[in-house]
């Protein structure tokens, strides 16, 4: 326990959630708020802290964390915690918490709101009629009732979908290295193996976490297997897809549409000044000029990692991380991805 006099810095912050912090937490503690991510440009900052509080885009790598003597909880506000290193924190006994639930149902709301605008060509009406045009001509959907979607990850948001999904009356199979037939019977769904759901899916649609294994689960290497004319959806983490694949899918016709919440390297384009700064290799500057392409075309809707953002979840997030802190600092820490080493 390193008691009620903790020091905690918090990245990433917007004002309004200082203010929210400022007033959930013991005013004994000492915090501090920073606007950016935390990264080896400015670790400095976070010297002396016993706690810090990121969120995605700051890196916790090892050259990070090897600077930070006093820390011992790396509180996440996210659930993935892919932006730091375990390993690291696990030689250094340092606790990593997250925030296991918070938008379940948002980001499966957000994924629903990508395939309704696609198969309803809902971009294309709204521009069109904004230049007075009323003609129909290009604008023919297609129903989601009794169409098939396939769901890669039936975790917690995957499980939204395919509620969602039920509710519009399609057919539900799911990829996901554990199976649960007794969920699969209550929800309603089967499961495939992977190439069988990417040849018999309409709307594929991945939540499944990064790691490792499932980096490129869809890639040049298989996205020939999926069925022709599908869509493509993901809402969950950009290294899941190759982009390369993407655009060879919409060059070939396989894909009809694409919907997108985040990108392979989406650090790279977030803000324009990184291009300017940022060290690029070869292969990420190929990746970013790929994503480029994808972004004028009127198949595709990308939105810029936003799926998780309403009022409700992004407050989910902050309380979920309030009580990780005050537990650990309590001697009983709550949601725990990285225990400490023995």
């Amino acid at each position: 326990m390193i008691g009620v006099r903790a020091k905690i810095a918090f990245f990433e912050i917007e004002p309004w959630e200082e203010k929210f912090i400022s007033e959930h937490l013991n005013k004994n503690l000492q915090f501090a708020f920073f606007v950016d991510p935390l990264t080896t440009d400015n670790v400095e900052i976070a010297v002396g802290y016993d706690i810090i509080s990121p969120f995605i885009y700051s890196e916790l790598n090892r050259d990070v964390i090897d600077q930070l003597p006093n820390l011992r909880l790396i509180a996440t506000r996210s659930t993935g915690f892919d932006h730091i290193d375990l390993e690291a924190c696990k030689e250094r006994n340092i606790t990593i918490s997250n925030v296991p639930s918070y938008g379940e149902n948002t980001v499966a709301e957000h994924t629903f709101s990508l395939i309704l605008a696609l198969s309803r060509k809902l971009l294309p009406s709204i521009e069109r009629t904004r230049r007075g045009n009323f003609s129909l001509e290009g604008l023919r959907g297609f129903d989601l009732k009794d169409k098939t979607i396939g769901v890669i990850g039936a975790g917690h948001i995957g499980q939204h979908v395919i509620r969602i999904a039920r509710g519009f009356e399609m057919n539900v199979v799911v990829f996901d290295v554990r199976q649960d037939e007794l969920l699969a019977k209550s929800l309603g769904f089967k499961y495939l193996a992977l190439d069988e759901l990417l040849r018999t899916s309409d709307i594929i649609t991945l939540h499944a976490p990064y790691n490792p294994h499932t980096h490129h689960m869809i890639s040049k290497k298989n996205v020939h297997e999926i069925k022709r004319g599908a869509i493509l959806i993901n809402t969950s983490r950009g290294g899941l897809i190759e982009t390369a694949a993407l655009v060879e899918g919409l060059n070939e016709g396989i894909l009809s549409g694409i919907g997108l919440d985040v990108l392979e390297e989406e650090g790279l384009i977030k803000e324009e000044r990184q291009l300017l700064s940022h060290e690029f290799h070869p292969e990420q500057l190929r990746i970013a000029l790929e994503t480029y392409a994808l972004l004028f075309r009127d198949n595709v809707i990308i939105t810029p990692h936003n799926a998780f953002n309403s009022a409700e979840s992004v407050q989910r997030i902050l309380e979920t991380t309030i009580t990780n802190i005050k537990s650990f600092i309590e001697g009983h820490p709550l949601n725990i991805v990285a225990p400490k080493a023995a």
